[in-house]
């Protein structure tokens, strides 16, 4: 199981639509706040659909919380920004990592960058693009960490349903 961390989400689609990809991979979604919008907001709801009872969601009221109440995580996180000078598919990811993204509008704070830059994680893209929907970024990078694991937990094969 993977972890994923939204430091200060402010659009609310965006973070449903990540609870939906932690549903289905077995991630915990982490929420630092203040948050962009409330827990009971229609568009989170919405944009989960009815995979919420799916996933475990756990807030916090600030980052020294979420650090205090999670002591195992410098030793493996990875903070994604367009910032960060190492790939993510470079990255060799292992269970129970944890993956920081930003707020949609400003990303995460050069400070924390900075203190922790040798695990700043970037998804390339051209030079012209500002960065990638945060929900997008999510998908990419777990989904990654999935293959790198073997999908370990995963149902891998499908079937139909009329015949």
């Amino acid at each position: 199981m993977f972890n994923v961390v939204l430091f200060e989400p402010e659009i609310p689609q965006n973070t449903g639509n990540i609870a939906r990809t932690c549903a289905a991979t077995g991630c915990r979604l982490h929420l630092i706040e203040p948050l962009g919008f409330k827990i009971e907001d229609k568009y989170l709801k919405r944009a989960g659909l009815d995979y919420w009872p799916l996933v475990e969601v756990i807030t916090y009221k600030n980052i020294d919380e979420f650090y205090e109440k999670n002591p195992e995580v410098k030793e493996n996180i990875y903070y994604l920004t367009t910032k960060g000078s190492i790939r993510y598919d470079k990255v060799s990811y292992k269970e129970g990592d944890y993956f920081m993204f930003g707020p949609e509008t400003r990303g995460l704070p050069e400070e924390l960058l900075h203190d922790n830059y040798g695990q700043a994680v970037r998804i390339p893209m051209i030079e012209e693009a500002r960065s990638l929907n945060l929900s997008n970024s999510v998908a990419i990078v777990v989904y990654e960490a999935v293959r790198q694991t073997d999908a370990a937990g995963l149902l891998e094969k499908g079937h139909l349903t009329k015949f």
